[in-house]
């Protein structure tokens, strides 16, 4: 059955107005239009929906069944295109973004008050996960948009680089290493207690890469899943470690000293990551403009 819109809110207009002239002013049709669309409703439903004669036109039992479904229909309708124009004009609508704890806990509330000041009836939900589960979470269409380290090879999806990472080196208050005048290198490490993140994590990947071909051993005393357990054992006096200097700040609060290491220094791309040939929301391109224009290009020290 091929039903129009258009001949829907024909039979509505002239069912109210019990009259074919009036009901032309409404629907903004001539009256031989208005009667070819009820004709072929008519023709499409299988009977005469209007009892018609030269004072009167009635609806018939079925078009009297017909009636409140067809305003229904068109109620709904209505209010269809409505959201949907709303969402278009960010007046409604939800939003899920994925960022590594790092990056939700220094940078993104920043982002967030634009957004929220921007978009006030947008939604927003931050999914605050390590940076493997920001990739994951956005290959398989949970987020639009997600914030993590490069990925490496992904061809499902687009990386959008925003600064470069430095990893840094986190010691106990009053660590002997603290005091080399020269700056610290990886090889001073491998004399003191080492807490590490736990594999698969892509910084400890990163990390280990690294010792194997520069001939440096850093065997674990300690493994942790989040680098806030890292940065909390840290403070503890229970070892160093090597984070990524986005979580410089955190570190900091728990007490820990931050020391830039070189020999080599290590560095990873931190931007946003979304589907490829996946189009974002507008509620989603808004995020993403906002998160480009806004974040610094160097990593937070």
């Amino acid at each position: 059955m091929n039903v129009s819109v258009k001949q829907m809110q024909a039979f509505v207009a002239v069912a109210r107005c019990q009259s074919f002239a009036e009901a032309c002013a409404l629907v903004h049709l001539s009256q031989p239009a208005l009667s070819i669309a009820i004709r072929k409703l008519e023709d499409e439903v299988g009977g005469k929906l209007f009892a018609r004669s030269t004072r009167v036109v009635a609806l018939t039992p079925e078009g009297e069944a017909l009636y409140p479904v067809a305003r229904r229909l068109l109620a709904d309708w209505e209010q269809a295109l409505d959201d949907v124009h709303n969402l278009f004009a960010l007046r409604r609508g939800k939003l899920d973004v994925a960022a590594m704890p790092t990056f939700t806990s220094s940078l993104l509330p920043g982002l967030l008050k634009r957004f929220h000041g921007d978009y006030p009836d947008i939604n927003v939900t931050v999914h605050d996960v390590v940076a493997e589960q920001v990739v994951d979470m956005v290959r398989e269409g949970r987020v639009e948009l997600g914030v993590t380290f490069e990925p490496g090879e992904a061809s499902d999806l687009e990386f959008h680089p925003l600064f470069t990472d430095r990893l840094v080196a986190v010691l106990p208050p009053g660590h002997p290493l603290l005091a080399l005048e020269r700056g610290l290198r990886w090889r001073d490490l491998q004399k003191h207690s080492y807490i590490t993140l736990q594999r698969p994590s892509s910084v400890r990947l990163l990390i280990d890469g690294m010792l194997r071909e520069k001939g440096i051993v850093l065997t674990p005393a300690f493994e942790a899943h989040q680098l806030v357990s890292v940065g909390r054992m840290v403070a503890e006096n229970l070892g160093v470690s090597v984070v990524p200097s986005l979580s410089s700040s955190q570190v900091l609060e728990m007490g820990a000293e931050v020391r830039p290491i070189s020999a080599p220094v290590v560095t990873r791309e931190v931007g946003v990551i979304t589907r490829r040939r996946y189009p974002l929301s507008v509620a989603a391109q808004a995020m993403f403009d906002i998160v480009v224009q806004c974040v610094p290009p160097e990593a937070p020290r």
